[in-house]
Formats: C-alpha cells, sequence, structure tokens
C-alpha cells in the first residue's frame, strides 16, 4: 500500500510517501511546498493545491493520511492553516484518494507508543522505521511521514486482527 501523509501549512506544507509491504515500510518521496508570504492567501493556496497535484500524480499513492488542525492560542494562524488543509484535502480527493485523519496524539501513538513524544523522538522514530541515513529535513516533511506510517500501521492492525478492508 502506498501512503500519502499530509502535515498541513500555508507557508510550508510537508509531503511524505511511504511504501508499506507487509510490516516493513520504505520512503518513496518527501519534501516541503512552500508558498512566499509575500503571495495573497488565494494564490498560496492555488499553489500548494497545484503542486500536491503534482505530486500525487508523480507518486501515485493509494490513500491519504493528514494531521488534523491542532488548535493553538492564535486563531488566525489557526484558520489560514486550516485553509491549507482543505486545500489538500481537496487535491487527495480530486485525485480519489481515500483520505484518513489522524491527531497529533495519534500519530505520536502510533509511532512512538506515547502520544506526548516530543518531536525529536518522533523524527527518529521516523528515521529508524524507515531506515533513512538521516532524519527527514525540515520537520514539515518528517512529519508528513509520521502521518503516513501511523495510518499504514493502523490499516496493518485493522486488516491483520480485524479482517476489514
Amino acid at each position: 500500500m502506498k501512503i500519502l501523509g499530509i502535515d498541513p501549512g500555508y507557508a510550508i506544507l510537508g509531503y511524505g510517501i511511504v511504501n508499506l509491504e507487509g510490516n516493513r515500510f520504505k520512503a518513496c518521496d518527501y519534501g516541503v511546498i512552500t508558498t512566499a508570504s509575500t503571495m495573497d492567501m488565494p494564490d498560496r493556496l492555488k499553489h500548494l493545491y497545484c503542486s500536491l497535484m503534482d505530486t500525487i500524480a508523480d507518486n501515485q499513492p493509494e490513500v491519504a493520511s493528514i494531521e488534523e488542525l491542532f488548535f493553538n492560542t492564535n486563531t488566525k494562524s489557526a484558520l489560514l492553516v486550516g485553509q491549507a488543509r482543505g486545500v489538500a484535502i481537496l487535491a487527495c480527493v480530486n485525485s480519489g484518494l481515500e483520505i484518513f485523519e489522524y491527531t497529533p496524539l495519534q500519530i505520536k501513538q502510533g509511532l512512538v507508543g506515547y502520544g506526548r513524544a516530543d518531536k525529536t523522538q518522533v523524527q527518529i522514530m521516523v528515521k529508524t522505521i524507515l531506515n533513512l541515513k538521516d532524519i527527514p529535513k525540515p520537520d514539515d516533511a518528517a512529519d508528513a511521514l509520521a502521518a503516513a506510517i501511523c495510518h499504514g500501521h493502523s490499516a496493518s492492525y485493522r486488516n491483520r486482527y480485524h479482517n476489514l478492508p
């Protein structure tokens, strides 16, 4: 199963594609899509959408795993990230991908086994699980790979123990 993971953001959107065969994960592609702060928001959203559509077309994932929005004290920032997240979901839906959503706590739990793990612990687990030489950079790409791995673990568990598709 080829899984697209997305760490939503409007300045930096992380993406990571992993392939899950049996119980082994392999990184296929990862990186970030960036927008300049000088761009108008509609243009930023269009750039995110078009770039993500290209990434999906190039890599042909089967499903998408996207991090749910973690609301903090900055309401304006949360709304802007929410718009970018909506654009990412639209790109996935328009590409025919089924979408699975996970909270940051679920992603940490799925990788580290502890929902309050810090960013460094998650990054080390991403590196280890994918057998990478270095921790993926920037952090947004590592977070997107973590979302993809989280779904792989979740889907693998459901298939193995509950005979669900």
